[in-house]
């Protein structure tokens, strides 16, 4: 059985992305690291950043991006594509540039791929998630937020990163273009694993987080909207109320740690719920989602409340 790893990225030391961190949380179960860096700004130090790992497994593809031909957040997939198609595994694991792997689970996710290697009807396995916010001890659990995913994925040319490079589809015939598609797709039919993806995307100093929300808009909705979106919201982004969500009061992975020691912006939260927001609600925050989650959570037993799925799960 052979795994690899894949992921993409561009600016990630400009927007404090924890690649080095993401790919090296796994780098002891998988054969081979793909990573498809885009055109990053001069003054950024992506490429050094993932050359410091020192493993033969990493394999660094130089990309361009190119917003026009794939707008509303394409370009994402479209990179995620890139990297997939340079995979040589039976097994693809998929990270994003800020999601990281605990190592406590390294073990339960290679033997659960070579149990379920040679049964071809699973197409992918799908993780649990923990959304931190703000800091590395505060996670949101909120209905609002996707509660698993799929993170591994058979090495099939059908299979192609969909959308903005949340999940995957099986899209047969695929023009290489549109990765909004959604007539003639198909749903991966997946099974569960029973591990976590820390995803850290909320977890910056604050006008860094702000970069980064900018960033991400205008590879979803241009530059020019952006400017318009960002001309009153300041420099700073404001992560409201941490009191709101859950503690964390686990081990944070080990891969974190040099990370973690960075966190400096402490005084920059607010613990206690004191101030008043100075901006429109996430979903996360706005009544409704609260009132839902605390169902969830309390009389439900985690189930969800329906809820949109991107994937078909097995019984395996």
């Amino acid at each position: 059985m052979k795994i690899s790893g894949f992921s993409m990225v561009k600016n990630a030391d400009k927007l404090y992305f924890p690649i080095k961190q993401a790919i090296e949380s796994i780098l002891p179960i998988v054969d081979e690291f793909v990573i498809a860096i885009g055109d990053c700004d001069e003054n950024d130090k992506t490429v050094e950043i993932v050359e410091s790992i020192n493993s033969d497994k990493v394999k660094i593809i130089r990309t361009v991006w190119d917003l026009r031909k794939y707008p509303n957040g394409m370009e994402n997939a479209h990179q995620t594509d890139i990297a997939k198609s340079h995979c040589t595994g039976d097994w693809l694991f998929y990270l994003q540039a800020d999601e990281v792997v605990h190592e406590q689970y390294l073990p339960i996710i290679k033997a659960r791929c070579l149990e379920l290697l040679e049964d071809q009807k699973v197409e992918g396995l799908v993780f649990n998630y923990k959304h931190f916010w703000g800091d590395y001890w505060h996670y949101s659990d909120s209905h609002s937020w996707y509660p698993r995913e799929i993170r591994i994925v058979r090495n099939r040319p059908e299979i192609h990163s969909w959308e903005s490079a949340q999940s995957f589809r099986r899209i047969p015939n695929f023009d290489g273009v549109f990765y909004r598609q959604q007539e003639g797709t198909f749903r991966l039919k997946v099974a569960k694993v029973n591990a976590y993806i820390f995803h850290y995307g909320w977890v910056r100093p604050p006008h860094l987080m702000q970069q980064k929300r900018k960033a991400l808009d205008t590879i979803h909705k241009g530059s020019q909207r952006v400017a318009e979106l960002y001309q009153d919201r300041g420099d700073v982004f404001e992560y409201g109320h941490i009191n709101q969500l859950t503690n964390y009061k686990d081990s944070v992975p080990k891969i974190m740690n040099e990370w973690v020691a960075r966190f400096d912006w402490k005084d920059k939260l607010d613990y206690k719920g004191e101030h008043e927001l100075k901006r429109d609600l996430f979903k996360h925050e706005q009544l409704r989602y609260r009132v839902i989650t605390w169902v969830e959570n309390n009389i439900l037993g985690g189930r969800a409340l329906g809820g949109f799925r991107n994937y078909l799960l097995l019984k395996r």
